[in-house]
Formats: structure tokens, sequence, C-alpha cells
């Protein structure tokens, strides 16, 4: 019997592309599925019997929209990691997802590589965001005021707010760390000290409370 420590929920009504997904969680040893539905009704039935380490939401569903899901798991105070199963260019309604609570977003026309990539980085803690959501989302946020250089230095140091530049354009790790000559473990140190001057838990709470505070 396979173990895992991911409880994975898919909530998408097409019945081709949850099927997908279904094969994407039992071919990795790390993911478990708890539940497959097609609507709303259905998920909260799985959702009184269980709480999912990650949930996939498609947002267009047969008995009402995806964001109203992720907007009453926050609400009500649910663990559970969101991400968004959507198409190419539907960016628009990718960033009202997030505003309600997502934390990425999953094209359905993914790789299972990508697939157990997104999982496991939601339920890491991080955010997978494209540089062009990233960008639509700053600037969704609107203008902050802006600090001076010394009062930015009081809340990260400068090579924090590089790295808080790239992640906020969509970098991995990774990308990152290629880009500013490091190690991809003294990047991921610099970021759990963002999120922990920033008082947040994830990539996306990160660039919106940078943006607030005039960091970006």
């Amino acid at each position: 019997m396979k173990t895992t420590s991911i409880k994975v929920l898919l909530v998408e009504d097409d019945e081709v592309m949850r099927l997908e997904f279904e094969t994407m969680v039992a071919s990795h040893s790390k993911l478990s599925l708890v539940g497959s539905v097609a609507t709303l009704a259905d998920a909260w039935i799985v959702l009184r019997h269980t709480i999912p380490d990650v949930a996939i939401v498609d947002l267009g569903l047969r008995d009402g929209d995806g964001v109203d899901l992720i907007t009453s798991l926050q609400q009500r105070g649910y663990p559970t990691a969101v991400l968004v199963a959507t198409i190419f260019g539907d960016e628009a309604h990718v960033i009202r997802a997030i505003e309600a609570g997502a934390r990425g977003y999953l094209l359905k026309d993914t790789s299972i590589e990508e697939f157990s990539r997104a999982v496991e980085l939601v339920h890491d803690g991080g955010a997978p965001l494209s540089p062009q959501i990233a960008k639509h989302l700053l600037k969704r946020l609107g203008p902050a005021e802006k600090l001076t250089a010394a009062a930015k230095a009081q809340i990260l140091t400068t090579r924090e707010i590089d790295i808080l530049k790239l992640i906020s354009q969509g970098f991995t790790v990774a990308e990152s760390a290629r880009r500013l000559t490091l190690s991809t473990h003294t990047i991921s140190t610099h970021i759990k000290n963002i999120y922990s001057k920033l008082a947040v838990h994830n990539r996306v709470a990160a660039i919106i409370q940078a943006k607030q505070q005039g960091l970006l």
C-alpha cells in the first residue's frame, strides 16, 4: 500500500481531465487521492470527512464557481492549499482565484512532472506562478507608498529584496540561484527569512505584503 504525506482532492467537471489528474496522482509515490469530484456539492461532501493537503480546483463547475469554494475554505480556516486548474491564457480568472486564497495554478495540459512539482511546491508553502501571472497580480494591487532606501533596509536586506523581486516575477528557487550566482540552499534560506520578516507563509502572500509595504 502506498504511503504518502500529501493528500489530494480533485474538483474538476471535465471527466477526461479529472481521470487524467487521477492517473497522475496514482502514479506518484508521494501523493494520495482522497477525493475526485465534479461539483461543489460533492466537494463539500468529501471535505466534511477529510481535510486534504492540496486541492486542485476548476473554476467553471456545473453547480457554481470554484472561487466560491476557495473563498469558503479560507473563511472556514481549512489548511488546504489550493491550485487552480486552468487553461493557458486565462490569467484574469487565475488572478481572481489567487485573490480569493488560491496559492497558484496548474495548466490542464501539464505533464506528470509539472503536475507533481506543482503539488509538492504548494504543499511546501510555495506558489506555482508564471512571470505573466505575477506581473498581472502586482498591477492589480495598485501603487504602493514609496519607502526610502533606509526604510526598506530596516525591513529586508538588499540581497533579500533582490530575491524578492525575482520570486515576485515567478522565478523558481533554482532560476533565482542561477541569476544571482548563489546556491539553491542559500536562496531557500533567504526566502525563509523573507517570509519570517513579512510574517507570511507563501510566495503569493509575500508578494502582496511586500507590495503593500513599498518593497516592490
